[in-house]
């Protein structure tokens, strides 16, 4: 009997280690591009007042947003004593360029890390390469990636920005909490990582 007990909690507990965090997505229609009333109205630059956790490295400063008249976006970290740590270019066709960034933080994952997190800021995908999923009275518009998909998660009208996950196969690895719009720009940016420890916390600075 005892031996019964066992194998039925190694099999529930299998259960749970294999289970998807999104199983319960249902496909459904919709417009996808309804999530664009959500990506930030950079068209000036915008500034946050910023902290950074990347390991065993703090980094505090302003986070620069600055569009550029070829329609790209710089997105420049540096401290409040001009001391740079990175700058980043967001092509309009989706490029990415890389025009500084801190020696000592100069690894090849951090700088793919960063870049995915500020993309998902940024909301610059195409809505006509997305899938709509709903799951209770919460609406998923999905972009696939290489590996796992970037979902913009929002009330079922669409009318309320919930959260922004990158999702493994079974669970979120990022979420992104933007909220408070002024002017359809976010007065706050918060940037989670699950397995390590990897945030971006930023309150904008009104100029």
């Amino acid at each position: 009997m005892r031996s019964l007990h066992l194998n039925s909690l190694i099999a529930w507990l299998f259960f749970c280690s294999c289970s998807s965090a999104y199983r319960s997505l249902q496909r459904t229609e919709g417009d996808a591009a309804c999530i664009k009333r959500f990506q930030p109205k950079t068209n000036q630059t915008v500034l946050y007042s910023t902290q950074v956790d990347i390991l065993q490295h703090h980094l505090s400063g302003l986070l620069l947003f600055k569009p550029m008249e070829d329609s790209s976006m710089r997105v420049v970290f540096a401290s409040e004593m001009g001391l740079k740590f990175f700058d980043f270019e967001f092509g309009k066709d989706g490029t990415f360029t890389k025009h500084y960034m801190l020696p000592k933080m100069d690894k090849k994952a951090v700088v793919k890390t960063l870049r995915k997190d500020f993309e998902m800021v940024l909301m610059r995908q195409d809505p006509a390469t997305a899938e709509v999923f709903t799951n209770g009275n919460e609406r998923y518009t999905a972009f696939k990636l290489k590996k796992g998909k970037i979902y913009y998660i929002t009330s079922k009208d669409c009318s309320e920005l919930v959260r922004v996950e990158n999702g493994s196969r079974r669970k979120p690895v990022v979420e992104v909490f933007l909220t408070h719009y002024t002017n359809g720009v976010p007065d706050s940016i918060f940037v989670q990582h699950k397995k390590v420890k990897f945030n971006i916390s930023s309150q904008r600075v009104e100029k």
